[in-house]
């Protein structure tokens, strides 16, 4: 099979790196649900290939129900499944929950609240590990101070791309690509990225309220040659202010 060949050197794709390069070699010849079968711990759910969906079957309750994941021979589904090896507390959880709201209302033309934000997440999302004043210049959209006045302080912040969606997104960098960033994650350190603690983390009540703000990854220092300019961030069609409208980059 064909896939687009990733450049697992990024820095972005650090979490994933080992497991990324040995799944994408094997997916190349046995198909990715084969590739990822073959290196999952035992707390990961078992990789299948989609044609185990039956037809008119919603996707997270068939996961649910099953302890399976129907999985395509496509960069997405690749990056979805390495998701669930590195953090499968995580994955399980976002599951859980799309499950239980599935259970309740079925599957509408339009999400609700919570399934939009479960989704959200598990396709774009991001947490991070910075300082205060990072987290209050992220927060107030102000980009200059988050990424050239406070500059030096990136070097003791963290920030983990979780979503497979923006994980395949970045495959081809393009400046307005953008990860939406959990503000309810509040762990620190060593913990910041423990798959229990983020498990924890996504609480329904929390999540309605759409608990992310918009952050442009290119724009994190070390992550794009052409960020050490300052000039990179005066784009306001990516890096846009607290009053501008819509959140930047898809």
């Amino acid at each position: 099979m064909t896939l687009p060949a990733v450049d697992w050197a990024q820095p972005w794709l650090a979490p994933y790196r080992s497991s990324g390069v040995a799944v994408e070699q094997a997916a190349r010849h046995a198909g990715v649900a084969a590739a990822l079968q073959a290196v999952k711990p035992a707390q990961a759910p078992d990789f299948v290939h989609q044609d185990a969906l039956p037809a008119g079957q919603a996707y997270e309750a068939h996961i649910f129900q099953t302890r399976t994941v129907p999985t395509r021979d496509n960069l997405h589904d690749l990056f979805n499944g390495l998701v669930w090896l590195a953090f499968p507390q995580t994955k399980r959880r976002l599951n859980e929950l799309q499950a239980a709201e599935i259970a309740r209302s079925g599957v509408a033309a339009v999400r609700g609240p919570l399934r939009d934000a479960l989704t959200l997440f598990d396709e774009n999302g991001a947490v991070l590990d910075a300082p205060p004043a990072l987290w209050q210049a992220l927060i107030a959209r102000d980009w200059h101070t988050l990424f050239v006045t406070q500059r030096g302080l990136w070097s003791e912040a963290r920030l983990l791309l979780f979503g497979h969606a923006l994980l395949e997104k970045l495959v081809t960098p393009r400046k307005p690509i953008t990860a939406h960033v959990l503000l309810t994650h509040d762990a620190s350190g060593p913990a910041a990225f423990d798959d229990a603690r983020m498990a924890q983390a996504l609480d329904a009540r929390q999540l309605e309220r759409k608990p992310f703000v918009p952050l442009p990854v290119l724009g994190v220092p070390g992550w794009w040659g052409g960020n050490e300019a300052a000039a990179f961030y005066a784009d306001s069609q990516v890096f846009r202010p607290l009053s501008g409208r819509g959140i930047p980059g898809a």
